[in-house]
């Protein structure tokens, strides 16, 4: 299977294309097992940037090409200016990840094999995570003597709790497929040879789907951590009533009762 309307073969470290409601963000290092570069880091941050003005994005589906997800940052990058890389990697992945948690699509991502460092914390902050049976999963930090970035202090314990998160961040044994799984640090496990197949029909489901609603779902959920029962109760009155205004809430209501499948338009 290859991704609809794809680019035609690129030497750029990030692609990122529509076609119909979906919006395709692929790193494109397979040589390097995509590990962050500032060009990689700068590209996402760009598609980023561009699929949040997109109106007509209903989900987002990040990729990588080539054998692992993603390998962490370019350590032979970083090692020759340490600090002036790093800030650089930081600002293009951390902007990418602000607005990928304030867009009202889905943000689906497929992983297979390396899935480390920041490639992990980037995993983590998207909404949906289906991975290939050949998946391993690291933090990767301690290693080289470094703390973590790309959000995985707050994904990770939120994911797996603090005990289980300490554990794995400062004991960074690798995990396969099956333990993320069973930890709660992905939804699905798929065969490796059919990833792509599989959550294609996945991200056309959620891109006929009502993305108003589910943005006001994500932002429901992700600050639920650090609200109050009566703060979070006022949020969701207010998300409710937000929807209640929307032609797809008036399809969704008219089809229920009507007992046919609705046809949502995102808005």
């Amino acid at each position: 299977m290859s991704y609809p309307n794809r680019p035609i073969e690129s030497h750029q470290p990030v692609l990122h294309w529509r076609d119909g409601g979906v919006a395709y963000i692929q790193f494109n290092r397979a040589d390097a097992l995509n590990a962050i570069s500032v060009p990689l880091a700068e590209g996402f941050f760009q598609a980023c940037v561009d699929i949040a003005m997109d109106r007509d994005v209903r989900v987002v589906w990040l990729s990588s090409a080539g054998r692992a997800f993603m390998a962490g940052g370019d350590l032979s990058a970083i090692s020759k200016a340490p600090l002036e890389v790093a800030e650089a990697l930081i600002a293009g992945m951390h902007g990418a990840l602000r607005l990928l948690a304030e867009m009202d699509a889905p943000v689906v991502v497929s992983v297979q094999g390396a899935v480390a460092g920041g490639g992990l914390g980037l995993m983590l902050a998207c909404d949906l995570v289906i991975a290939a049976q050949d998946s391993r999963f690291s933090l990767a930090y301690p290693g080289i003597g470094a703390s973590c970035d790309c959000s995985t202090s707050w994904g990770l314990p939120r994911q797996i709790g603090l005990r289980r998160a300490l554990e794995f961040a400062l004991l960074p044994t690798p995990i396969d497929a099956n333990e993320a799984l069973r930890l709660g640090l992905i939804n699905r496990i798929v065969p490796t040879d059919s990833l792509e197949a599989e959550v294609m029909a996945f991200v056309d489901q959620l891109a006929s789907g009502p993305t108003k609603a589910y943005g006001h779902l994500k932002r429901l959920m992700r600050t639920s951590f650090e609200n109050s029962l009566d703060t979070q109760l006022d949020a969701e009155a207010a998300g409710f009533f937000a929807c209640v205004s929307t032609a797809d809430f008036q399809e969704g209501v008219t089809a229920f009762l009507g007992k046919k499948k609705p046809r949502f338009v995102g808005t």
